[in-house]
């Protein structure tokens, strides 16, 4: 029976070395063992169970442990139970020094977490390759244990950073989206302020860019639920384009206020020259564009100021586009403008009621307007007529059937000419759309 005695380690080389700790009860086997390993590792050697935890309990915690099965007071097995029950040992790996070969013991202890088995007697070199190999792969182990702990390190600090990176972005976008917001605003006032100067020149369309501006919401809403030119209308910003629809008369600025404000007939060449004002619209919108790199916004702009006197049937101005030919902005606001002017008060006539100007418009169907947005405008004429009723001034109003058939007499009165000579409805229309197609009564009307 071998003495109860710990051997010494033996000196350390340079840097620390692996911890073998070999425990068993023949004194021969742990001075054979410690002979082998010595050279390479820090070995401690224990006669038995007992001893190897009340070294351990000092504080040496060995990288592996060769362990005896058959000892007495407490055998292998009950010893790697402890072991592996222990958080500060259960991951030091196990081998079994043993002279049974009895496969089911091999099991047995392999089964409670032994690593491999060496039988004794064991050869020098075959042990100190079995103890590296395992060293190896502790090492292998605990590299990796300490990549995942870094990983897992890195990951929070990625995760903290996402969070602030998100943080900060959400800030970011509250400031951009609050600059924008400011942006829009300011450049909404400028329209409007801008089309306000327009109207503060022409004392007889009051409210008129607004209300034609509300009036496009509704008939561009209506259009958009109907699938209609939905092609034409990919990428529309609603808003942008009802904004952009209050420059459409901005060329009156470059119309002289004697023929603007004149409330006489126009003659021929001050009815040609106020057509201009379709021209001098987009070459206004167009330096704006430039002076200011906002091409898109104003886009719709410049398509509205030079389109929406055109007819369907080409006999509109300033270019005499026909059909789809006309940009579709111009085609919509061809039908609010229309609208808003016969059923607004004028100088040289009361406002139509909302019915007969609808009939009106209805039957410029494929002539001056387009006969889809015709139809899509008749659908949802009953918006246009409660937005009207509710939004003042000049706001609608019925009208006795009197009081409409007086008011077309009034502009007959003034010179007014025929849509076509047909009917006293869609002259009307023509007198009072500013001039489209008639040259007297106060074909001037141009200023609604």
């Amino acid at each position: 029976m071998a003495d109860d005695r710990t051997a010494p380690p033996v000196a350390e080389a340079e840097g620390p070395r692996e911890k073998v700790m070999i425990v068993d009860d023949d004194l021969t086997n742990l001075i054979f063992a410690k002979s082998a390993l010595s050279e390479t590792y820090d070995v401690y050697t224990a006669p038995s169970a007992a001893k190897m935890f009340s070294v351990m309990g000092a504080g040496v915690v060995p990288d592996i442990v060769l362990l005896d099965i058959s000892m007495p007071v407490m055998d292998g097995y009950e010893a790697i139970r402890r072991l592996k029950a222990a958080p500060a040992t259960a991951k030091v790996p196990v081998i079994f020094l043993t002279a049974m070969t009895n496969t089911q013991a091999e099991m047995d202890g392999l089964s409670l977490g032994a690593v491999d088995y060496i039988s004794k007697p064991f050869d020098p070199a075959l042990l100190r390759k079995r103890v590296e190999i395992h060293l190896t792969v502790v090492a292998q182990k605990r590299l990796l244990e300490d990549q995942r702990n870094l990983l897992q390190e890195q990951k929070g600090q990625l995760e903290e950073q996402r969070g602030q990176l998100l943080e900060f972005n959400r800030n970011l976008m509250g400031m951009v989206e609050e600059k924008t917001s400011r942006v829009i605003e300011l450049q909404g006032a400028i329209l409007s302020t801008v089309a306000d100067l327009v109207e503060c020149r022409d004392d007889f369309t009051g409210g008129h860019v607004n209300r034609t501006k509300n009036f496009l919401r509704l008939l561009v809403g209506a259009l958009s639920d109907s699938g209609l030119y939905s092609d034409s209308m990919i990428g529309w910003d609603l808003e942008l384009l009802c904004r952009s629809s209050e420059l459409h008369d901005v060329g009156k600025i470059s119309v002289s206020d004697t023929i603007l404000l004149k409330r006489g007939r126009l003659t021929a060449e001050e009815f040609e020259e106020i057509k201009l004002h379709t021209i001098y619209g987009v070459k206004i919108i167009e330096r704006m564009a430039q002076a200011t790199n906002e091409i898109d916004y104003l886009k719709h702009a410049r398509i509205f100021a030079g389109t929406h006197h055109e007819r369907w049937d080409g006999s509109g101005y300033p270019t005499g586009l026909k059909g789809e030919e006309i940009p579709l902005e111009g085609r919509l606001l061809a039908i609010c403008d229309v609208y808003d002017a016969l059923v607004s008060r004028r100088p040289y006539k009361e406002p139509l009621s909302h019915e007969t100007a609808v009939g009106v418009i209805v039957k410029g169907r494929g002539t001056h307007f387009d006969p889809a947005l015709t139809d899509v405008f008749e659908k949802v004429s009953q918006s246009f007529k409660a937005w009207g009723v509710r939004n003042g001034p000049g706001a609608l109003r019925e009208t006795e059937a009197g009081a409409a058939g007086s008011g077309a007499r009034r502009v007959q009165e003034r010179g007014g000419g025929g849509f076509g000579g047909t009917s006293v409805g869609l002259g009307t229309a023509v007198a009072i759309s500013r001039g489209a197609g008639v040259s007297s009564a106060r074909q001037g009307a141009l200023k609604k």
